[in-house]
């Protein structure tokens, strides 16, 4: 695709669901990717699936609750291909409670992956970016920050966060560093699996299994996002099944 072949771009959370998606998808179109999470066995997979269909690919163990983890990361980009040219927030976790339950350990998790974690990726690749005067930052949100309901305040609280944050950098960007936000809804992924609320897991998947799309539509999005000539950006894109309410 236009604008994508040979594009560096790096990914958070890319060992499982849409970040393996959107890397796989990425490639296929000649893009280098960078794959970043903290199960280096399915990285080794998801590389050797990529290097076998001709695509390049490169992958780094990270947990994105380090800022260390995430200078690595960019820089094992730099150094291995010779720029960055976008960073793929992706990784995150969500638990489901009412807030008075004060389930504060998992806000935490939540705060620390989904809030602090994009954080500290945007901070590794900006100063990257401002050298080059070129950069992308994707930052993966969710549609539970658009509506908001009972038992996902906290989740969607970190997640309107980082809507809010990429707002004030867009305003902030003389143009050279673009930033999208991309909005899942209900996706075929093993998302729902971490969730420790038994009611929550089984009301999320049944979901997935009736009305869930497939994670290509989500690395489809990014694709689309990144392929845009230097002087477009993409803002906000929402995309989620057809039937979600």
């Amino acid at each position: 695709m236009q604008n994508i072949k040979g594009k560096v771009v790096a990914i958070t959370g890319a060992s499982s669901g849409m970040g393996t998606a959107i890397a796989i998808e990425l490639a296929k179109n000649g893009a280098k990717v960078v794959l970043g999470a903290r199960r280096t066995g399915q990285l080794q997979q998801i590389f050797e699936e990529i290097k076998s269909t001709g695509g390049e690919a490169t992958y780094a163990k990270i947990d994105v609750k380090n800022k260390v983890d995430l200078v690595r990361f960019v820089n094992t980009a730099v150094d291995r291909y010779g720029a960055l040219d976008v960073i793929v927030n992706n990784a995150g976790v969500s638990q489901l409670s009412r807030i008075d339950e004060l389930d504060i350990n998992d806000w935490e998790e939540m705060i620390d992956i989904n809030l602090k974690g994009v954080l500290y990726g945007m901070a590794a690749a900006i100063p990257i970016f401002k050298q080059q005067q070129s950069g992308h930052i994707v930052n993966i949100i969710s549609t539970s920050g658009i509506k908001i309901v009972p038992m996902q305040g906290v989740y969607a609280g970190t997640k309107n966060a980082i809507r809010t944050i990429a707002e004030a950098f867009r305003q902030e960007s003389d143009g050279n560093i673009r930033i999208t936000g991309i909005s899942p809804g209900f996706v075929k992924t093993d998302f729902a699996n971490n969730i420790k609320n038994e009611e929550m897991k089984t009301v999320i998947q049944r979901g997935m299994e009736q009305i869930a799309i497939d994670p290509i539509a989500i690395a489809n999005a990014v694709i689309y996002a990144i392929s845009q000539p230097n002087d477009v950006e993409i803002g906000d894109i929402v995309i989620r099944p057809s039937k979600q309410n």
